[in-house]
């Protein structure tokens, strides 16, 4: 294998391959009259070859078909029409698929076995150089910027293959009734008087210490997305800690035993799943955008903060417990106005189960299209969030379901959490050497399967009940929703602006 892995790098570091059938566009570049068009192009064509013979392919961006040095998100994929209204905006577009692949092949190059540092600073290199080479080429051919347009889309998590054989639209009906019972009982619990396991030691895990940030300055910070032309602006890195910090949930958690305590997520030798060092609370931070048109016709991009915390284990409750197994955790996002102020939470679990919307006034809930849809379960309305508050997140014992959401002031717990950037799941050490994403090429984290699937498989959603990555994350069960969808907001909630 390392000989393998050797004489790929060598040859991804030389630019040569062995052609084999080439997408439209790609193809272009192969034959160009541009010696360095054609060597760029023979990189990307080995470059994926031995990311694939490695097993290391990154699912969080899927490539654009004819275009493989460029990638797309949900979002991303939402602002084509954006793109196609001028040349600046295309370019800008241009660029940020181009940058989701640079972020993407820096983990798969990071995964390749037996490279060194030294390979590793000269592939990057190399990536940028080609990467803008080709597709600076691909933007002066005006049928490629079109064929770019209409590449770039993400298709769902749902097999069309499995929902036919497992007879959908009955099969549908009959699902569709067991997901309004279990929300009945999550309902139940909302509004019951909230009783810890016996035993049970409550434990509140607050967010770093931070500079607090006030509204004015972060809807400064927000406004930045009118100034350019696709409306989203990345944040740096130092912005993204103090905002994060600044919305961050206290998470309240039941513990009865080691699976309710969150933390680190590490490889440990000869496991292929990986462990949980609930000696370091972890939260993995991330930003994400939401799409939303306003009644004015204003179209409006909203900024998202992301808050994952892992368990060891969803422990069985008995020996036929179909949702029980490795690794489990909690997913918390806001939504924030432009002027700095919560609009909603909403929260699953990384396998893309239990989505649950938590609005506050600025949000009111639109009436589903369809009965039989899962549309938006919402447990708990909350009041206006003052700037001075944060939610509590109450998690039950083992099953670590969402049980209450208060607004508190103040941090008071036995122990805060740290941050880490969500992008360090990607490309972990591994302690025999190398480094691995926790997640497979397929976007699941091997390992972390569910009995459920075995019961679920008619509804669509392959392994329903494993731990997913970013982007993977189908969330209805009846109907097709994705916890990235760019409308997903929009098309649910009545949000009220203030101008």
């Amino acid at each position: 294998m390392r000989l393998l892995a050797a004489a790929l790098l060598a040859a991804l570091l030389a630019g040569c391959a062995v052609f084999q059938a080439a997408p439209p566009y790609f193809e272009d570049h192969l034959h160009s009259a541009s010696a360095a068009e054609r060597e760029c192009a023979q990189w990307y064509r080995t470059l994926d070859e031995a990311i694939d013979a490695a097993g290391v392919r990154d699912a969080q961006y899927p490539q654009l078909s004819g275009f493989p040095y460029l990638r797309v998100d949900r979002p991303l994929a939402s602002l084509r029409d954006r793109a196609g209204a001028n040349d600046a905006a295309f370019q800008a577009f241009a660029q940020r698929l181009l940058g989701l692949d640079f972020d993407a092949r820096r983990h798969e190059i990071e995964n390749l076995p037996a490279s060194s540092a030294l390979e590793r600073a000269a592939m990057l290199k190399r990536m940028h150089e080609c990467g803008r080479l080709l597709r600076d080429a691909d933007l002066a051919k005006p049928a490629a910027r079109a064929a770019i347009l209409e590449a770039a889309w993400v298709s769902d998590d749902y097999s069309l293959a499995n929902r036919a054989l497992g007879l959908y639209p009955l099969s549908s009906i009959v699902f569709a009734d067991g997901v309004r019972r279990s929300e009945a009982e999550s309902s139940a619990v909302f509004g019951s008087e909230l009783q810890a396991p016996a035993g049970a030691v409550l434990v509140r895990h607050a967010p770093p210490q931070l500079p607090p940030m006030a509204r004015a300055a972060v809807a400064a910070l927000l406004g930045r997305a009118e100034l350019d032309a696709l409306g989203p602006q990345a944040l740096s890195e130092r912005e993204l800690q103090r905002i994060a910090a600044q919305y961050a949930p206290i998470f309240e958690v039941a513990v009865t035993g080691d699976y309710d305590r969150f933390g680190l997520l590490r490889w440990s030798l000869g496991d292929p799943v990986p462990e949980v060092d609930s000696s370091a609370p972890t939260a993995y931070v991330q930003q994400a955008f939401t799409r939303y048109r306003d009644g004015n016709g204003r179209d409006r991009i909203l900024l998202q903060l992301v808050y994952t915390i892992w368990f060891s284990q969803r422990p069985p409750s008995d020996a036929g417990d179909l949702l029980s197994g490795r690794l489990d955790g909690l997913v918390w996002r806001v939504t924030l106005a432009p002027d700095g102020e919560p609009l909603l939470y909403d929260s699953i679990h990384p396998c893309g189960c239990y989505h649950q919307f938590f609005p506050t006034p600025r949000a009111r809930l639109r009436p589903a299209p369809d009965t039989l849809e899962e549309w938006a379960f919402t447990p708990q309305q909350l009041p206006h969030v003052a700037p001075d508050e944060r939610p509590l997140v109450r998690l039950a014992s083992r099953t670590h379901y969402i049980e209450r959401v208060s607004l508190v002031r103040g941090a008071d717990s036995v122990e805060r959490y740290a941050f880490l950037a969500y992008d360090a799941l990607r490309s972990l050490p591994r302690p025999e050497g190398g480094r691995r994403s926790v997640f497979g090429a397929d976007g699941l984290i091997a390992g972390t399967e569910r009995a459920e699937r075995f019961l679920f498989w008619p509804m669509g959603i392959r392994s329903a009940g494993a731990m997913r990555q970013w982007g993977r994350q189908a969330t209805a069960f009846v109907g097709r929703r994705h916890f990235d969808d760019a409308d997903l907001i929009e098309r649910r909630f009545e949000i009220g602006f203030s101008e």
